[in-house]
């Protein structure tokens, strides 16, 4: 019954009927993506468009887009976009937030969960810990300039493990390379074979807004607005929210 309330709400928002039905081409980072891909489906049988939809890492993402490759939407982090539209590779004025990830800590499944509830915690667990597990994504960007300011860069320097563009940091945890990993919430949380510990406090905590925007010569712009329209609607929030992230 819920999904048949929320599939009336989100269809009322799209115009009646199928026709001059499309693909939209999308490229993506993936920490909205177990949200997006619960909504995707919805949104098809509610507009008749279909979604192709391209989910990677940010390094990779900004390789494909400086290579040239053609979209209708590009979604990432906010100021990624903004760099987007500085460059004019996205429409400006096309950014629309999306969903909010802070960044969460994991261990492998069964193994006993660190404290992370201060900040004290948490440098005393990076110290401890045998292997650190962070990504290239905008969380890694943070947690770099984190563990300087913490003052253990030097000390826990040979014990990071940093993933490839698109790989989560979940893959590493669970298999034991890293004793423990930080990511976005979103990646983390419901990640198969790692328990996840919990967010980071709250005064070293980073909020990460993704959002959309409109790839410069993109084909179906309308009905990719269609889409981020759908995806902002408050119906969809549940959606995000189910998935460690906050909507807008």
């Amino acid at each position: 019954m819920k999904s048949t309330i929320i599939f009336a709400a989100l269809t009322a928002l799209l115009l009646p009927g199928t026709a001059g039905a499309v693909e939209i081409k999308v490229l993506s980072t993936q920490a909205t993506e177990q949200a997006y891909r619960e909504l995707a489906p919805q949104f098809e049988k509610a507009s008749g468009h279909t979604v192709t939809t391209i989910f990677t890492g940010t390094l990779d993402l900004q390789k494909r887009i400086a290579a040239g490759e053609a979209y209708d939407l590009i979604l990432m982090a906010g100021p990624a976009i903004d760099d987007f539209i500085k460059s004019g590779k996205i429409v400006a004025g096309s950014r629309v937030n999306i969903a909010r990830s802070g960044v969460g800590v994991a261990v492998k499944a069964g193994a006993p969960k660190p404290d992370i509830s201060t900040t004290e915690a948490v440098k005393k667990t990076l110290l401890a810990a045998k292997s650190v597990g962070y990504s290239t994504g905008p969380s890694g960007v943070y947690l770099t300039g984190l563990f300087a300011r913490l003052g253990v860069a030097d000390q826990i320097k040979g014990k990071l493990k940093q993933t490839p563009t698109g790989i989560f940091v979940g893959s590493i945890v669970a298999n034991g390379e890293a004793e423990v990993g930080f990511q976005q919430v979103s990646e983390l949380a419901h990640f198969p074979g790692v328990d996840f510990v919990g967010p980071l406090p709250a005064d070293i905590q980073e909020i990460t807004v993704f959002s959309t925007g409109i790839q410069v010569g993109a084909k179906q712009t309308d009905a990719a607005n269609a889409w981020v329209k759908f995806l902002t609607a408050p119906a969809a929030a549940a959606a995000f929210k189910s998935k460690g992230l906050e909507p807008g």
